[in-house]
């Protein structure tokens, strides 16, 4: 498999999926037109959108893939917020598995973000068996997970680098609540990632750094330390690889 980042920020957030059998994409937050060009402006092959939340830097496209025939998934609560209509939305709920084609399960699990009804995806390959997670803006997750191989998981900040800004006066102190009641810090991820088994883990991807309050260099050297697993950032424009021995 090979995951492609169209976007990773507050600008707009999209990634591709992409298998042998079929593409997925994981939130549609840049314009329709970048994702087309992602797929080389093929959408035969994309077997569905995962959507976590309403904000436009998750959700900007949604619209345009349901008129393009795109099976776009969400949650109730997302759906009703941004106020489309189409056969092709599927609403899902936390918790409860589905199928995507032949080509992958997905269960959906609550997030923490202040937005209607939040979810993240754990992916399971069907022709392989691989299994991904993919959370995004969330400052809190519940769930324990096992026989993870790949993990895409937000590191939105620093608290050291958010707190400096602060003081600096480059950061209004009314926003420090909402980023550290909406985001991933990187002591989050570490303490979200020692709560699971990451045994069969070959891959974490850091997504979604903040511009101002990241320090991307210092997050892949303490995530790799703490977890001796490899240890990239999404960044647009990388493709990223995703290989299980043997497959």
């Amino acid at each position: 498999m090979k995951l492609k980042i169209i976007g990773s920020s507050s600008k707009g957030n999209c990634y591709i999926l992409e298998t042998p059998t079929g593409s997925l994409l994981l939130d549609a937050g840049v314009p329709f037109k970048e994702i087309q060009k992602g797929l080389n402006f093929n959408l035969f092959n994309v077997r569905g959108a995962l959507i976590t939340h309403e904000h436009m830097d998750h959700a900007k496209s949604v619209k345009e893939l349901t008129k393009f025939g795109v099976n776009t998934f969400l949650s109730k609560g997302t759906a009703d917020k941004l106020g489309i209509e189409s056969h092709r939305l599927g609403v899902v709920r936390a918790g409860e598995q589905f199928p995507i084609t032949r080509d992958f399960t997905v269960l959906p699990f609550r997030t923490e973000h202040d937005c209607a009804e939040p979810l993240g995806y754990l992916i399971q390959y069907w022709p392989t068996g691989e299994k991904l997670l993919f959370a995004t803006d969330t400052y809190y997750i519940r769930n324990r997970f096992r026989d993870l191989n790949y993990i895409l998981v937000e590191c939105n900040y620093c608290r050291d680098i958010l707190e400096e800004n602060i003081e600096a006066g480059r950061i209004p102190e009314s926003l420090k609540n909402r980023l550290i009641e909406s985001h991933f810090s990187l002591d989050n991820v570490k303490d979200f990632l020692q709560a699971n088994d990451l045994t069969k883990v070959r891959k974490i991807v850091l997504i979604h750094l903040s511009d101002g309050n990241s320090d991307a260099f210092r997050m892949v050297r303490g995530i790799r330390e703490l977890t001796g697993k490899d240890v990239e950032v999404a960044e647009p424009g990388k493709v990223i690889e995703l290989e299980m021995c043997p497959f």
